[in-house]
């Protein structure tokens, strides 16, 4: 998958293969076209819309048309090996972006990679820090989504890229090892020690030792929550916040909105199956109650943001998620987004509610730091 180390949106997270080490980078980004440029709004739909999203929004609509328009095979006919190399949104945002002449945001944030040891070999992070910026900083750990199999740090660069510059914190993108090459629990257990790894090492980077929070998206929104569990029950210091978009959170494929989004795009029901299949060992670990949040227990949990996209087969998770913090006493702040698909969260330079979303996220995390 493409690097996107300029664009303030994300990837679909339906792709991309081994994660780069070309972080050592300095990003301040301009569009200079003798073209004018335009506005999002003038982004149209070529077609009417799916018959599952008649609520979809028109720039929404187009990421998926131009999707579409690749005609890649569908994620669960292919390996692992050759999923990776599918489109994703990244590419679909930038041609939507490229075809109406919509410049990409400044952002000035610098990056740089390092690699550290954990159980049975060495992971990749990439360390976000605004530019200019003296620390100590707030420390944001990030995690990736991609259903423990596909995607990388490139694919979810802009996540991470937009959260440093609107939060003013330093993010740790972690490259969490992925199925099958490593099955569950690999991710999880790695995603905890690159968290440790933070917690001991924050000042080297720039970072407030006290003050970090973990965010992430899809997976990576399950990996976020695992994290505050983690470090509960283990005795280690606890995030301040937990920013979780989109999560896995459920083992329940049958609920409300994974029977209306069945055939959603970019994620329906049939990816779902297929992530949960190669990244267990057999499929009864699904309940695990890592996966399986629901079902964990999550009293004395830190409080949590939750983001959801309205036509996605993960809403039900999040909103079941939601529901049984607040029955385990924990603080939550909730927003479910109408007209939007999963992967949205990071389209913020062609998608509105993209747009106010990650505001919102990055208000809710710079008020979690100040507390």
């Amino acid at each position: 998958m493409l690097a996107i180390a300029a664009a303030s949106f994300t990837a679909c997270k339906s792709g991309g293969g081994s994660s780069t080490t070309t972080d050592s980078t300095t990003t301040v980004t301009k569009t200079t076209d003798s073209v004018a440029s335009t506005s999002p709004d003038s982004v149209k739909p070529k077609g009417p819309k799916p018959v599952w999203a008649p609520s979809i929004k028109p720039q929404m609509q187009a990421v998926l048309e131009k999707l579409a328009s690749y005609h890649d095979k569908p994620i669960p006919q292919l390996t692992a090996a050759e999923a990776r190399k599918n489109h994703t949104a990244t590419d679909a945002v930038m041609d939507v972006m490229k075809d109406n002449n919509i410049p990409m945001p400044l952002l000035k944030v610098d990056t740089m990679g390092k690699d550290i040891p954990v159980t049975g070999g060495n992971i990749h992070l990439r360390v976000y820090t605004p530019q200019g910026s003296e620390g100590p900083l707030p420390v944001i750990v990030y995690y990736h989504g991609g259903g423990f199999v596909i995607a990388n740090l490139d694919v979810y660069d802009a996540s991470a890229k937009s959260l440093a510059d609107q939060v003013g914190a330093v993010v740790v993108s972690v490259a969490y090892r992925m199925a099958p090459e490593k099955r569950f629990p690999t991710a999880h257990t790695d995603s905890f020690e690159a968290y440790q790894w933070v917690v001991k090492n924050a000042a080297s980077i720039k970072g407030d030792p006290k003050m970090i929070a973990v965010a992430g998206e899809s997976a990576g929104g399950n990996l976020a929550t695992n994290m505050a569990i983690m470090a509960r029950d283990k005795g280690v210091q606890a995030p301040v916040h937990v920013l979780s978009v989109y999560p896995i959170a459920s083992a329940d494929m049958f609920s409300a909105s994974y029977v209306k989004y069945l055939d959603a795009k970019p994620l329906d029901k049939a990816m779902m199956m297929w992530f949960t299949k190669i990244y267990t060992n057999n499929m009864a670990e699904a309940k695990d109650p890592r996966l399986n949040l629901v079902a964990a227990n999550l009293k004395g949990l830190p409080p949590f943001t939750i983001i959801n996209a309205e036509l996605d087969p993960l809403q039900s998770d999040g909103e079941m998620l939601a529901n049984k913090l607040k029955a385990a006493g924990v603080t939550v702040d909730r927003k479910l987004y109408t007209g939007v698909t999963h992967e949205f969260f990071g389209m913020g330079a062609l998608v509105p509610d993209a747009k106010e979303a990650m505001g919102y996220a990055a208000t809710q995390l710079k008020a979690a730091f100040k507390k």
